[in-house]
């Protein structure tokens, strides 16, 4: 089974059982996941739910992107609507479920896996988690509602994120409100005995799941880079062109600046369709509600599925796996504003 639920002592158990590919979520997985947790809604003996992946290396590696390659020449957009919609379903009726939703965030989450987990009520990190949104490396856009919850981030931290898709560690996902708590992951197995033993009460099921994780959790001891680099971020990301945001860096790297001159090499080699496009989602996103970005975010991801980029991209990371995507167009200044609008169109019917 890609997914295996039970349910022991109130607690209902998913767990993402794909450890050979990172714990990636198809059309299956999402589906299964989404029928336990409307399952579990209603039902008055479950107290509250647990997600985790199967093995030691992620919770979710994010969507399994190499099927949409694999149908590029059959009916992709088909499936996309389908997978498209399933997803972004379960992210929200994670964000909005009633009942409180642990995730155990341990080795990789990513993209999809940021989706399953970043709605949820108590969110743990661990000593090996890598979180990050790096759609940007596969010629695609930050999705799964990053156009809501990337802006509830500090500053301009969630563009510079989505825009570099740079992998950040526990510390800094605590400092940008992408999880709650911290444990080594050594803990985990005592902690799941100790809610197997524990009487729980509905009524005081939030206090009583706050209290079992601080009792297992410790303080993280590295120093957020994230929060270090806060102003130089908020200077240079704040602009709403990625020319500007370029330029901005570039000015930087010119008097020295190692960590600005980085950042100038890493944004160049991306797609530049999908820095404009995910620059101008991010920039639409602002005063939208999680339901109206998911909305926004579907019309993008069937727009996406015509374009050469996000093949591309999957070819280069994931298929021949040659970390050489040749993008078209290759420079920002062969893309206008029509160009960039158009991803943002309710997609026609064939």
């Amino acid at each position: 089974m890609v997914v295996m639920t039970e349910v022991k002592n109130g607690i209902g158990w998913i767990k993402i059982n794909r450890p050979k590919v990172l714990n990636s979520i198809n059309l299956e997985v999402v589906a299964l996941m989404t029928e336990a947790l409307e399952k579990w809604r209603n039902d008055s003996n479950i107290m509250f739910v647990c997600i985790h992946g199967e093995g030691e290396k992620g919770l979710c590696a994010g969507g399994d992107m190499r099927k949409f390659y694999d149908l590029k020449d059959e009916d992709v957009v088909s499936y996309a609507e389908d997978f498209f919609a399933t997803e972004y379903h379960l992210d929200a009726l994670i964000h909005h479920y009633a009942k409180p939703i642990v995730v155990y965030m341990n080795g990789i989450v990513m993209g999809g896996g940021v989706g399953l987990s970043v709605g949820a009520s108590h969110r743990i990190v661990t000593e090996r988690t890598k979180w990050a949104m790096p759609e940007m490396n596969i010629g695609f856009f930050p999705d799964v509602g990053a156009s809501f919850f990337l802006n509830q981030l500090p500053g301009y931290v969630g563009r510079y994120l989505a825009l570099t898709a740079r992998v950040i560690k526990a510390n800094d996902t605590i400092y940008i409100g992408a999880a709650d708590y911290y444990m080594e992951s050594s803990e985990w197995e005592a902690i799941q005995e100790k809610w197997l033993e524990r009487k729980w009460s509905p009524d005081l099921i939030h206090q009583q799941l706050n209290a079992a994780i601080k009792s297992n959790s410790t303080s993280v001891i590295e120093t957020s880079l994230l929060k270090n680099l806060q102003k130089e971020i908020d200077r240079h990301f704040q602009y709403e062109t990625v020319e500007e945001i370029i330029e901005s860096l570039h000015g930087e790297a010119l008097k020295g600046d190692g960590w600005a001159a980085q950042e100038v090499l890493n944004l160049l080699s991306k797609s530049p369709t999908s820095l404009k496009v995910t620059l101008q989602q991010l920039i639409n996103g602002i005063g939208k509600s999680l339901d109206e970005c998911l909305e926004m975010e579907k019309n993008m991801a069937i727009h996406f599925m015509g374009t050469a980029d996000f093949y591309e991209g999957v070819r280069a990371v994931l298929v021949d796996k040659d970390g050489s995507p040749n993008w078209v167009p290759s420079k920002l200044e062969d893309l206008d504003s029509s160009d960039i609008e158009k991803y943002f169109l309710i997609p026609v019917k064939n």
